[in-house]
């Protein structure tokens, strides 16, 4: 990986990003030129054209869908040259309801809608959707299809949503997947869990608390910077006692703290457990799709979820 590379490769890569980055930004009109600039030619030529080549040279498009793509990784990606755009759809909206375009890219975003798509934000911000391509109904189960469709024709896609300003579409969560704490305050998990899942450390994470005084989180670190971690913590990486370690539990605490710090107070990681087995399809903790099964998740690991909030 990267991190094998020597100081000038990663420091070059950097900068590449950097200004790279900069460059997609001019070109979407969201950003001024400078003089940096005029490096991309060489940083293209010793790093950018070389990723572009692995992914065969001739890329016109890249999409991201069924899953978030974390806007730190569209950057990379986007700032490499590498043009990706990610969209939104159901089956039931014939699939897709908006989109980025490579020309007009808010890459945090699902773009905006297509044409003869209406979008509108309903109660506890639920995305809802109307037009020619929003289906019909369920075939032969009018009861299930009055549960998504009401009377106005709009579809109630089941997904937390906010539309900024310019038009774009922002996916944030998912009704079913809320949490409530004890106190009533109300946190959508997928937020948080993109963000924790930003640091390079985490592999995998689920924000937890239903009912309880504060948030928890189950987690699953990547092996290898766990390794490198462990070592300038002073341990053995090698050690199974690492992941129970309450020292260690504590400074990665601080480390998630600092992603989230753009979140409200409540919603914060007060206690946490560290799982080394990655959650997968073949151990039934992931969908098809890779999307993490909760209740799975929690049923699994309950013992330790139960400890994380003994005595609260």
């Amino acid at each position: 990986g990267l991190t094998e590379k020597p100081p000038i490769v990663r420091k070059l890569f950097d900068l590449a990003v950097d200004i790279g980055w900069r460059r997609f930004l001019y070109q979407q009109r969201r950003g001024a030129w400078s003089p940096a600039l005029l490096l991309w030619p060489v940083l293209n030529r010793l790093v950018a054209a070389k990723v572009t080549e692995k992914l065969g040279g001739r890329l016109h498009t890249a999409i991201s869908g069924g899953a978030p793509l974390p806007a730190k990784i569209a950057r990379v990606f986007l700032a490499l040259g590498v043009p990706i755009i990610q969209g939104y759809g159901l089956t039931e909206t014939s699939p897709v309801l908006a989109v980025n375009q490579v020309g007009d890219n808010l890459p945090e975003s699902v773009g905006k809608p297509l044409a003869e798509i209406e979008l509108a934000i309903g109660e506890e911000n639920e995305l809802l959707a109307r037009g020619r391509p929003v289906m019909l109904g369920f075939w032969n189960r009018q009861a299930e299809t009055a549960q998504v469709i009401d009377s106005e024709g709009w579809l109630h896609t089941g997904d937390i949503a906010r539309i900024d300003a310019q038009g774009y579409l922002h996916i944030t969560g998912r009704l079913k997947d809320i949490i409530v704490l004890a106190n009533g305050e109300k946190v959508s998990p997928a937020d948080m869990e993109m963000a924790i899942a930003a640091d390079p450390l985490v592999e995998q994470v689920m924000v937890i608390g239903e009912g309880k005084p504060f948030l928890s989180a189950i987690l699953v670190p990547a092996q290898e910077q766990w390794r490198v971690w462990m070592n300038e913590l002073g341990r053995d990486p090698d050690a199974v006692a690492n992941y129970h370690d309450q020292t260690i539990h504590r400074h990665l605490i601080e480390r998630i703290g600092e992603q989230l710090h753009d979140f409200p107070g409540y919603a914060k990681i007060c206690a946490l457990t560290v799982i080394k087995e990655p959650w997968s399809i073949e151990n039934g903790l992931l969908t098809p799709t890779l999307k993490t099964k909760r209740s799975e998740v929690l049923a699994r690991y309950d013992k330790d979820v139960k400890q994380l909030y003994q005595g609260h």
